[in-house]
């Protein structure tokens, strides 16, 4: 059979954009079986064209497509707007089975030759209203796959879970890391909130040029902060290894948002300000000069306060 793949997100730039993690994994399937497997092209004629869409923000596909059977999936299908906030409707899901969602991706597709990509744990017991994971991968995390599923001894790895430290089996899941000897990177961030002394310090021992945390809710700030410094502590890392996402947008103050901003300073760490339904403000905003600030080191490290860096943008505009 032919295969069509489209990349809704990133099909005008394949060989720049992160890769759709189910397309590598249906190419890999559908090419085990014999079948030919190619980027969509409208001009030629399928037996199924896969669809996969991650952001709900990203138009859909409209390039015709001449296909016997045509697949659409992916979040950003599944995600509609109810007032401001996103709902992700179930009904809408199309898992892969398990033949496919356990198999080694094509990684060829994307001509990526140093980086793996993966899930070793789905599911988070946070079920923050923001977030979709809650819907789509249930409030209990727990291990999925071990390291080899998806990495075969590749330089980099772009580990994809929500919440490794909620998982069980954490241990096991920092343990194949650090034995791997690769480059790893918490592409979801690390939940703060489930650190522990023993948690970091098995952290420090994964070879990792940066590590992400979230500080999301400002109600946890009596709780949060503590571990922030338990970690500062035991890890010795400091700016070049720790950014922390801050949401902003969401349901803090100005106020609020430059609390925990300003904390995180004060650990030597990077604030990067995470715009929640950054469609819905408007331009010019006070939210976009914090994010601004924050999200560009040079700028934040130089001035000190927000403050500081508003009465320079005035001097230079």
């Amino acid at each position: 059979m032919k295969i069509g793949l489209v990349d809704v997100d990133n099909h005008k730039k394949l060989n720049k954009c992160f890769p759709n993690l189910v397309l590598m994994k249906l190419s890999a399937w559908h090419k085990s079986i014999g079948d030919q497997v190619e980027w969509h092209d409208p001009f030629s004629f399928y037996d199924t064209v896969y669809l996969s869409k991650v952001f709900s923000f990203t138009p859909d596909y409209t390039e015709p497509i001449l296909a016997n059977n045509v697949v659409k999936g992916g979040s950003g299908y599944n995600i509609h707007l109810e007032g401001d906030r996103e709902i992700y409707d179930t009904s809408c899901d199309r898992p892969l089975p398990d033949y496919i969602e356990h198999i080694m991706p094509d990684y060829s597709l994307y001509g990526i030759t140093d980086t793996a990509y993966g899930f070793m744990s789905r599911g988070c017991p946070r079920g923050c209203s923001f977030c979709h994971v809650k819907a789509k991968e249930g409030l209990r995390s727990r291990k999925v796959a071990d390291l080899s599923e998806f990495w075969n001894g590749q330089k980099h790895i772009q580990l994809l879970d929500p919440n490794t430290l909620a998982c069980p089996d954490w241990k096991d899941i920092l343990t194949q890391l650090a034995d791997s000897k690769a480059i790893v990177e918490f592409n979801q961030g690390v939940d703060i909130r489930l650190m522990t002394e023993r948690k970091a310090e098995m952290i420090t021992r994964i070879k990792t040029s940066s590590i992400h945390f979230a500080y999301d809710r400002y109600q946890d700030k009596a709780m949060i902060e503590p571990l922030f410094r338990q970690f500062r502590e035991v890890s010795g890392w400091k700016r070049s290894r720790v950014t922390v996402m801050v949401l902003c947008n969401y349901d803090t103050s100005l106020e609020q948002d430059l609390d925990r901003v300003m904390f995180l300073r004060s650990l030597d760490f990077n604030p990067f300000i995470m715009l929640y339904n950054k469609q819905s403000i408007p331009r010019g905003h006070i939210l976009y000069k914090l994010a601004r600030w924050c999200n560009m080191p040079l700028l934040f490290w130089k001035y000190e306060t927000f403050q500081e860096y508003i009465e320079h943008e005035k001097e230079t505009h």
